[in-house]
């Protein structure tokens, strides 16, 4: 067995959460691999949202187990918010959840750095959910980090406190008393209520898993636009959220992965700052953002809308070595009369059917087609050979464009709402 990957192709917010929840039914093993509480999975079925931030989205399903890796970084107070409000809804935890040993923790005072360095750029900041992610990656790679099975161990307490101490230290005069106050309580108590949940080597339990002909889905978060290495860089997220991170963060072999599922919308969002090349500051904009109800899951922050971008969805496909792809929210579309495509970038008068180094400081005009809109209500549709011809030539564009088929197209937020196209 492989195995298989699901993540964006874009800047996060893609629909990734719905998609792993409908395919869930084909896998005995969820995994998320990197990323960290600034995720915001939103789950929908009968009638009822739940949106996921550190759990991976198999948790709704019967006899699936789940997996938080050693990519992941932990936030105990929002994991153990997610963990009580889940099992108010009935999901036993405790048997189907589990945390890698090596995954590391965030600390309340990587919260208060994260504060005290997005304040410290001003008007250069790079738009932090400020939830102490980017501070626990630095550690991770500072070799300063405290992963959650050191809380095992005999001196957690005295590694805790060094840590802390070193934070406190680059913090200086910034004033964080009261908002450690307020949370370093919560944080022993949360550490406390999940010990409930098994801590496992992930890797030797996946690698096993795999050799016993186990199913698995490694679950993204993000989008491939917010990779650290092949984002837009430094508007990025500080992990690998790219179909490379599954190796790192599960500890899965190069040659062990299978299928790769890229998650794209119909057209784009961007939460937060950077450059965004279809990026539609007017009433048009504005329109997809209220139909599509373009709000953060985590942040509640407005989502920047556009038009779709197929130099960076083509980048994203070659970095991922896509295999298939789920095109989501295709109906926010509905209702337009004519549907633009971004096929190229003009840069100093060069055409670019590429994502080029650096576009934060460049000077990018979109090249755009027209499509026909369709015109048609598509929230009720649940087979494609019903679909309007211009909504299938519209799909049939993007797959010869990405050289990708579509598999999966959705038409509305209800697990329900989704097409598997043969």
């Amino acid at each position: 067995m492989k195995v298989d990957v699901l993540l964006g192709l874009q800047w996060g917010d893609e629909g990734k959460g719905k998609i792993v929840d409908v395919v869930t039914p084909k896998y005995d093993i969820i995994a998320r691999f990197q990323g960290g509480p600034n995720a915001g999975h939103t789950l929908i079925f009968e009638g009822e949202k739940q949106v996921l931030h550190t759990i991976p989205s198999g948790i709704f399903r019967p006899n699936t187990i789940n997996i938080i890796g050693n990519g992941v970084v932990i936030d105990p107070i929002t994991l153990k918010a997610e963990m009580e409000e889940l099992e108010a809804k009935g999901v036993d935890m405790a048997s189907k959840l589990l945390i890698s040993k090596k995954a590391h923790l965030i600390l309340p005072t990587h919260k208060i750095l994260d504060k005290y360095s997005e304040e410290q750029k001003g008007k250069r900041k790079i738009g932090s959910t400020l939830k102490g992610i980017g501070p626990t990656y630095m550690d991770k790679t500072g070799r300063n980090g405290i992963r959650f099975g050191d809380t095992q161990l005999h001196n957690f307490k005295e590694k805790y406190n060094l840590l802390k101490e070193k934070h406190i230290n680059m913090l200086g005069d910034y004033e964080y008393n009261d908002i450690l106050e307020e949370f370093e309580p919560q944080w022993f108590e949360a550490l406390n209520y999940l010990k409930q949940i098994t801590l496992i080597d992930s890797e030797q339990y996946i690698n096993t898993a795999m050799k016993e002909g186990k199913s698995i889905l490694a679950e993204g978060a993000q989008g491939t636009m917010l990779d650290i290495d092949f984002g837009t860089y430094p508007f990025v997220t500080s992990s690998n959220t790219v179909t490379a991170g599954t190796c790192t963060g599960l500890g899965v072999a190069p040659n062990r992965i299978g299928e790769v599922i890229g998650i794209f919308k119909a057209y784009c969002t961007r939460v937060g700052s950077g450059p965004f090349p279809t990026e539609l500051d007017d009433e048009v904009g504005e329109k997809i953002r209220d139909i599509g109800h373009e709000y953060g899951a985590t942040t509640g922050r407005n989502r920047r809308c556009g038009w779709i971008d197929l130099p960076a969805l083509k980048y994203a496909v070659m970095i991922n070595g896509a295999t298939q792809l789920s095109m989501m929210k295709a109906d926010v579309l509905d209702s337009f009369e004519t549907i633009k495509v971004c096929t190229h970038y003009e840069i100093e008068g060069e055409l670019y059917d590429y994502l080029p180094y650096d576009i934060t400081s460049m000077d990018i005009k979109p090249v755009y087609i027209e499509m026909p809109g369709w015109n048609t209500d598509l929230t009720n549709l649940t087979d494609l050979n019903n679909a309007p011809q211009p909504f299938l030539d519209y799909i049939a564009y993007l797959e010869r464009e990405l050289n990708v088929p579509v598999t999966i197209v959705s038409v509305g937020p209800d697990r329900s709402q989704t097409m598997v196209k043969q």
